[in-house]
């Protein structure tokens, strides 16, 4: 996973945006408009200055006529995302040619350097997309099965339809926040297991859920599903995600048609979009799949002549959790796990998402669902790492929770170890407040 790339900047060796990384976000300045960059070191590259400068003329060619083509002016990412892979490839390409210690465009001019690079201290992140529609994914073995046992048993963990197809459900995509935006604890209907009726009020058991999502690029058009084979094609990148959870909202509401307030509150994101190109090196196969999954989620050919097709593959993302309450000086580490605890993949998400012919649009977000592990410390959320609030939390200060209470803040941190180098997704953040 060594790279001789390098930069002229001096990027510290343990920061996670080395110029292996350059994942794209939303930022605006403190005089100045929401606009399109890329993260390095401490730094972000404004794009809508090296595309005034004429560094991304390829975009002309790929943008229809009479469009907007100063697409890295713009406040969100929805115009680039459209343009597809070999436009994602090259717009990287350039960036890295520009920050490479051999290239002389930045590194010999100090005054384009004063325009081009922005502190990351200094500016205010948004939405990397304008989200359209937001889909989430029920992808990971463990965390299915520990819920599953809860409610059923351990004899009937898994619905029957779970190996068989990737279960999802919409959710609310008006309210996916940017990492920072405080979470105000919800209300609805609950039912304790011993009340004749329900009853109106704040959910008392809020949750989080660790998961990973990804963008979506140009889409297909209605009725036009996407093999598995070009899945990727429509991948432009993956963001940490927090999607909130009342559990004893969800526990009187849920059945016979699923999540609805108790899910969609709040959803975070974290700023940055992490290239598939940027993660290429940490691939690694998909876990076996038993039973095999019909074909138009599998390449069942190619698998049977021992041979690795394009969509069957995973990434190695190192993952945690942290919790931070009103009364502790540091965070604490609550949950460790890894993206390659999921069962389905990214492709195959996305083509069951399409087989019926829905059509997917630029700046969708399709998240994987809550992401936990074969140990109790890799559990995902609060409802498994307490087991439903039967065994609490113990925090270094000698407090507990069951779930998470007023003035707590919540954290999600995501990186890849590479050799040398260090690629990291930054940190989605959320601190709750009262009703």
């Amino acid at each position: 996973m060594d790279s001789p790339l390098r930069s002229f900047l001096d990027v510290p060796r343990d920061s996670g945006f080395p110029i292996q990384n350059l994942p794209f976000g939303v930022f605006q300045p403190k005089q100045g408009k929401p606009r399109i960059g890329v993260a390095i070191g401490d730094l972000i590259v404004d794009l809508s200055v090296l595309e005034e400068l004429g560094h991304f003329d390829f975009v002309e060619a790929a943008v229809p006529s009479g469009s907007q083509r100063h697409m890295f002016a713009e406040d969100s990412l929805n115009a680039f995302l459209a343009l597809g892979r070999p436009a994602w490839r090259k717009a990287r390409e350039i960036v890295q040619h520009l920050l490479s210690a051999e290239t002389p465009t930045l590194r010999d001019d100090a005054k384009l350097r004063a325009r081009v690079f922005h502190a990351q201290k200094d500016v205010v992140m948004k939405l990397p997309a304008r989200i359209g529609n937001y889909t989430d994914f029920y992808s990971s073995y463990h965390h299915a099965h520990n819920v599953g046992t809860m409610l059923r048993g351990p004899e009937n963990a898994l619905m029957p339809n779970w190996k068989w197809l990737p279960v999802a459900y919409h959710g609310r995509a008006s309210s996916v926040v940017i990492s920072g935006t405080d979470v105000r604890r919800p209300q609805g209907q609950i039912k304790p297991p011993d009340a004749s009726a329900p009853a109106f009020g704040p959910t008392k058991s809020l949750d989080y859920e660790l998961e990973m999502a990804f963008l979506i690029g140009p889409g297909n058009s209605l009725g036009e599903p996407v093999p598995i084979e070009r899945a990727i094609d429509h991948i432009f990148g993956l963001v940490l995600m927090n999607d909130w959870s009342a559990r004893d909202i969800q526990a009187w509401e849920y059945q016979p048609l699923g999540p609805f307030l108790a899910k969609n509150f709040c959803t975070s994101v974290s700023p940055w979009v992490v290239t598939l190109e940027a993660l290429d090196p940490f691939r690694k196969p998909l876990s076996h799949q038993d039973p095999e999954p019909l074909p138009y989620l599998s390449a069942a050919g190619r698998i049977r002549r021992g041979e690795q097709a394009k969509s069957d593959f995973t990434f190695d993302i190192h993952l945690e959790a942290h919790l931070k309450t009103p009364s502790m000086k540091a965070p604490h580490t609550i949950t460790r796990t890894n993206f390659q605890n999921l069962y389905w993949s990214i492709a195959q998400q996305l083509a069951h998402h399409t087989v019926n012919g829905c059509n997917l649009e630029p700046g969708d977000l399709l998240a994987s669902g809550t992401i936990s592990g074969p140990t109790e410390e890799a559990r995902g959320c609060m409802l498994e790492l307490t087991w439903r609030g039967a065994n609490p939390l113990k925090l270094p200060n000698g407090e507990t929770r069951k779930w998470l209470e007023d003035g707590d803040k919540l954290s999600i941190t995501g990186w890849c170890q590479g050799d040398g180098y260090r690629l990291d997704f930054g940190e989605v953040a959320g601190c709750i407040l009262p009703a």
